[in-house]
């Protein structure tokens, strides 16, 4: 099996239905697995609606969405991993068809752009940025990528990290030398207002505990915390000018 795609998911009965239908509507084989948390709220009753369609299904507490992750590491069969948690969906139906011929033993990471949907409006968040500044943070998704299972495997996700451990995850793969490759398309559509979009201030000092540390990186992610600071105020600015 090439590729195992992953729905993590726990009390998510809105939105795990149309994570589902995207994962299922991809034209090309591959490895389901659903990951649930104990779900209380409906969502194990749509689930079950596509139980003959999902190839592993799990459901039992855990400690949280990065152990959840690592479960399905240890679960899946394929030579890779995607992550497409619940409120995630696939950007078309044409997503894995179109990446699959870019899954190969020459690179461990495969990486591609993403959409971003607002309460009001879509943006599309290009990753075609160079692999080196990923000390800045995130260049792409987990949700946009693919990422080898022996990697996965032997990296994991620092469970004790609990807003940051995607990105810290990767910028392990990246100090460890391993081979990102960026494809220009649209792998992903997600959800603003995740964990660390709320909590800005707290996700800039998690990203700045992890990367190495110099004058410039340090200059860097003060400015950030500052700006990130004054923004409430800012916008009280504007909003009494009007």
């Amino acid at each position: 099996m090439k590729i195992s795609i992953v729905t993590i998911v726990l009390n998510d009965k809105q939105n795990i239905e149309n994570t589902i239908l995207s994962v299922l509507s991809q034209d090309v084989q591959f490895e389901y697995l659903v990951i649930d948390g104990g779900s209380t709220d409906g969502t194990l009753d749509i689930i079950e609606k596509y139980r003959d369609k999902i190839d592993i299904f799990l459901s039992e507490k855990d400690a949280g969405i990065y152990n959840a992750m690592n479960k399905a590491i240890d679960l899946a069969n394929g030579e890779w991993i995607c992550f497409m948690n619940s409120g995630d969906m696939f950007y078309n139906s044409d997503v894995l068809k179109t990446i699959l011929p870019n899954l190969d033993d020459n690179v461990d990471i495969v990486y591609g752009d993403q959409e971003v949907r607002y309460a009001s409006k879509r943006k599309i968040l290009k990753a075609n940025i160079s692999i080196q500044d990923i000390w800045k943070g995130m260049i792409f998704s987990h949700q946009s990528c693919f990422v080898k299972k022996d990697i996965l495997k032997e990296f994991r996700f620092n469970e004790s990290n609990r807003i940051t451990a995607d990105y810290e995850l990767f910028y392990s793969l990246f100090k460890a030398n391993k081979t990102f490759s960026y494809i220009p398309m649209i792998v992903a559509s997600v959800s603003a207002g995740g964990l660390s979009d709320i909590r800005r201030i707290e996700s800039i000092v998690s990203r700045w505990k992890i990367v190495d540390k110099n004058i410039i990186v340090n200059i860097y992610y003060l400015k950030l915390i500052i700006m990130e600071s004054l923004k409430p105020y800012i916008k009280k600015i504007l909003r009494w000018r009007r």
